[in-house]
């Protein structure tokens, strides 16, 4: 096992396969970051080359797919034969590309996406994504499993990378929504404290939804079984009344409101909320 790129999440890794009994090698521009490691039973590479021929496997996480190019360019002994993980954050497009680029050079590759902190890194709470041949994945799996909770997603190397930021998007959705409520409810005195369990309540309900919706969205079809997305328009029209009434920034429920609106005037009132993705799919307006 090699990893290639000491950075918090890298040193995090490594740690992770150290600690697992598998033999580490690791390598690192600024040599100084592999101490601990070192001082844990890793050994320290002198070059990227001697990494990639340290292990069945070589892990690279870091800073961009510019520099795994620049780093792995620099191997005298190429990548021919070499398993390459790519853990390293990026878009699909960049995933796919990185692929080719490995393919042409000889190398067998996976994409990755880290779906954790470095601190998780070696529990079960670490989701870790892979992308690329199922045969590569289903090779290495129990190795990996050193790292977290490693889930194949299929054979498209852009996969991990695009499930990656739709788990960024619904993360930030709902804090944004949390924060939203919270600024709502400090105008009436009531501390983030207070309100936060009842919005991890709201949450759980909403999330709950997510199977029935994720249905009629793969159908086309949005009957209106819990409520009307022109009574949703309502009710968001209320959420930046209250807002603005109290002096809190309406910009997110606005935002909201402008997609349902455009879906009504489609001829969609009638139907339930998932019937928006028809407007989540379309490149962003210029208002």
């Amino acid at each position: 096992m090699a990893v290639i790129g000491l950075g918090l999440m890298g040193r995090a890794l490594a740690a992770a396969f150290l600690k697992a009994g598998h033999p580490t090698t690791v390598w690192n521009r600024t040599a100084g970051k592999a101490d601990q490691l070192v001082a844990e039973g890793a050994r320290l590479a002198p070059s990227v080359g001697e990494a990639l021929k340290a292990g069945s496997v070589t892990i690279v996480c870091v800073t961009d797919y510019q520099a795994m190019y620049e780093l792995l360019s620099e191997s005298e002994g190429g990548l021919d034969g070499v398993m390459l993980i790519n853990l390293t954050s990026g878009d699909s497009g960049q995933a796919r590309e990185a692929a080719r680029w490995a393919e042409r050079r000889g190398a067998h590759y996976l994409d990755g996406a880290i779906m954790a902190i470095p601190s998780a890194i070696g529990t079960a709470e670490a989701v870790i994504l892979h992308s690329g041949p199922e045969s590569f994945f289903e090779e290495h799996e129990s190795t990996l499993g050193a790292l977290g909770t490693v889930t194949y997603l299929g054979a498209d190397p852009g996969l991990a990378s695009l499930y990656d930021v739709a788990g960024l998007a619904m993360m930030w959705s709902v804090l944004n929504a949390w924060l939203q409520g919270t600024a709502l409810l400090r105008t009436a005195g009531v501390d983030a404290v207070t309100y936060a369990p009842f919005a991890r309540q709201i949450a759980a309900t909403v999330a709950e939804w997510l199977p029935e919706y994720a249905e009629q969205v793969d159908a086309g079809a949005f009957p209106a079984e819990v409520s009307a997305l022109e009574t949703d328009a309502r009710a968001m029209a209320h959420l930046i009344e209250e807002s603005e009434a109290v002096g809190v920034n309406a910009e997110l429920p606005k935002l909201m409101k402008a997609m349902a609106d455009r879906a009504i005037a489609a001829g969609h009132g009638g139907e339930q909320y998932p019937v928006l993705i028809g407007e989540f799919s379309r490149p962003g307006r210029d208002d």
